[in-house]
C-alpha cells in the first residue's frame, strides 16, 4: 500500500496506460480521479475499479477551463491533491512538409501544452497540501526521433523538458517532478498506428510487434502495467530524493546502435568475427 491514503489525478486514464496506472494505484491504496475526453470510455474503467476510490472527469487537457474542472473533481475525493499523472497524449505522424500545420498544432497542444495545463491548475493546490509528485508520461521518441513524426518527437522533447523546469521551480515547495520515456507499448493508440503496417507487412499485430523489438534487448513488446509500476514507485516516498529525472523504460532499445543493426540481422559480428 505504497500509496495510502494519497489522492491522484490522471489523465488520458480511458484506456491503455492511463487506466493501467489507475488499477494500480488502486490497489497501492490510493484513490483516484480519471479524466478523458470520451466519458463512455472513463465509466468502462472506473466500473473495474472500487467505487469509493474513483471518481471521473470527462474533459480536454488543451482546455483549461477543463483542466480545472479535473483538478476540482479530484479536490472532492478527499480534499487535498498528491499526485498527477499526466498521461493524455496523441501520435498523428507525418513529416514537417507533408503534416497539416493545425494537425502538427494539436499535437503540441495535446502532448506539451496540456500538461503544461494541468500543472498551472495542480500545483497551487498541491502545494497547499504539503507537496507533491507529478509524473509526465513521454516517450523514448523524446530522446531518438521516429520516422515521419516530427510533431509527436518534439512535443515529447518539449515535455522532459518542461518536467525539468517544474522540477527547478517547485522543488522548494516540495513538489517532485519526473518524466518517464516509454518505448513501444501494447496499448489500443499503438496497435491502431500499426494496423497498416500489419495489412503491409501481410502479418498480424503480433508479427508487427516481434519485427519492432526484434533489435531491443529483451526482444518484446512493453505492456502497459510495467509503465504503471514504475509510476508508483514515482509516486510514492520510495523516491522521495527523485525529481527533474528522465527514466527509461523501454527494454533497453535506447542503448542500440541503429547502424550495426544489420550486423546482427545477418548473423554477423563487428569486424567480421
Amino acid at each position: 500500500m505504497k500509496l495510502d491514503g494519497k489522492t491522484a489525478l490522471i489523465t488520458g486514464a480511458g484506456a491503455g496506460i492511463g487506466a493501467a496506472i489507475a488499477k494500480l494505484f488502486t490497489e497501492e491504496g490510493a484513490k483516484v480521479c480519471i479524466t478523458g475526453r470520451r466519458q463512455s470510455f472513463l465509466d468502462g474503467v472506473a466500473g473495474s475499479l472500487p467505487e469509493s476510490a474513483c471518481t471521473t472527469c470527462a474533459g480536454d487537457v488543451t482546455n483549461f477551463d477543463d483542466a480545472v474542472a479535473m483538478v476540482d473533481a479530484a479536490l472532492k475525493l478527499t480534499g487535498r491533491l498528491d499526485i498527477l499523472v499526466n498521461n493524455a497524449g496523441i501520435d498523428p505522424a507525418g513529416t514537417v512538409t507533408d503534416i497539416d500545420p493545425e494537425l502538427f498544432r494539436r499535437v503540441v497542444e495535446t502532448n506539451l501544452v496540456g500538461p503544461f495545463l494541468m500543472m498551472k491548475a495542480a500545483i497551487p493546490h498541491m502545494i497547499e497540501s504539503g507537496g507533491g509528485a507529478i509524473i509526465n508520461v513521454s516517450s523514448l521518441a523524446a530522446i531518438r526521433c521516429l520516422p515521419g513524426m516530427p510533431a509527436y518527437c518534439s512535443s515529447k522533447a518539449g515535455l522532459n523538458h518542461l518536467t525539468r523546469q517544474v522540477a527547478l521551480d517547485y522543488g522548494a515547495n516540495k513538489i517532485r517532478c519526473n518524466v518517464i520515456c516509454p518505448g513501444a507499448v501494447r496499448t489500443e493508440m499503438l496497435e491502431h498506428s500499426m494496423g497498416p503496417a500489419a495489412e503491409a507487412l501481410n502479418t498480424d499485430l503480433d508479427g508487427v510487434f516481434a519485427r519492432m523489438t526484434a533489435n531491443s534487448p529483451l526482444r518484446r513488446i512493453c505492456l502497459p502495467d510495467e509503465i504503471a509500476k514504475v509510476c508508483v514507485c514515482l509516486a510514492s516516498d520510495d523516491t522521495s530524493f527523485m525529481t527533474g529525472s528522465e527514466i527509461v523504460v523501454d527494454g533497453g532499445t535506447h542503448i542500440v546502435d541503429a547502424n550495426a543493426t544489420w550486423l546482427s540481422n545477418a548473423g554477423l559480428k563487428w569486424g567480421g568475427a
